[in-house]
């Protein structure tokens, strides 16, 4: 079967357009630790230069993230999150919670997260109408996209 000339549309398809290119999860790790130096982001990440700067670019572009002169001469530049960045945090801690929990061995962690309660931060995404925790069984998708059902498109 032929691949769709249309896919479906979807804002995860559209996040990853942005945040899915090599790095670039990677580059908001860092900014989000504080490291948003450039030197700092090159040495912790192992990403080319050149690369880097592109996805910093694109990342500044999208409003994802800032860039402020810290040195005149030379001239460097800091990055750091916007309103919008921010909201990227709980995901890149789940998804280091679900690495954590389905690609090390038991207690083979690399990193972990304090949450300001002093415990260890265990990410769960919940419903903020009820509270509950999400689970798959609890949800019914219904695609707003016209032309489009759960199974795909509709027959022209």
């Amino acid at each position: 079967m032929a691949a769709p000339k249309d896919p479906r549309p979807c804002s995860i398809a559209d996040a990853l357009a942005l945040v899915g290119e090599k790095h670039s999860l990677l580059v908001l790790r860092e900014v989000f630790l504080g490291n948003g130096r450039f030197d700092q982001l090159v040495r912790n990440i192992g990403a080319p230069r050149d690369i880097l700067a592109t996805r910093l670019r694109r990342l500044v572009d999208a409003g994802i993230l800032t860039k402020r002169v810290y040195s005149e001469r030379p001239q460097r530049f800091e990055y750091r999150p916007t309103p919008a960045g921010l909201e990227l945090e709980p995901v890149l801690m789940t998804l280091m919670a679900w690495g954590d929990r389905h690609l090390r061995q038991e207690g083979d962690r690399p990193m972990v997260i304090e949450h300001s309660c002093g415990k260890t931060l265990t990410p769960v995404v919940t419903c903020t109408a009820c509270g509950d925790p999400v689970r798959h069984e609890d949800l019914t998708a219904h695609p707003q996209a016209p032309g489009w059902t759960v199974a795909g498109p509709t027959a022209p």
